[in-house]
């Protein structure tokens, strides 16, 4: 199974940004989608953005206009950066992969605080 490991996590100030990275430990079969989801306390895991590897995109509403996802197949990794972050955007943010065979990975998660 293909190993997720997320980087990029920490605490910001509301209006701050911050940008993740997602690596995994060997390719994926193709075509496959990468993505974030985030799951904030007492609430379900919810989408955030997902990428294919032909480089189309996907944005759950409440993230338009402030995130951007992007990847580098020949590094098998994906990027979220994150822009004008609100507190509500607090959460453990979550890596996940999906093969063109149905074989789904998930990352350990890396928190992620807008406070001041």
């Amino acid at each position: 199974q293909v190993q997720l490991v997320e980087s990029g996590g920490g605490l910001v100030q509301p209006g701050g940004s911050l940008r993740l990275s997602c690596a995994a430990s060997e390719s994926l079969s193709t075509p496959n989608t990468m993505g974030w989801y985030r799951q904030a306390p007492g609430k379900q895991r919810e989408l955030v953005a997902t990428i294919t590897s032909g480089g189309f995109t996907n944005y759950a509403d409440y993230v338009k206009g402030r995130f951007t996802i992007s990847r580098d197949n020949a590094k098998n990794t994906v990027y979220l950066q994150m822009n004008s972050l609100k507190p509500e955007d607090t959460a453990v943010y979550y890596c996940n992969a999906a093969g063109y065979f149905g074989e789904i990975s998930w990352g350990q998660g890396t928190q992620v605080t807008v406070s001041s």
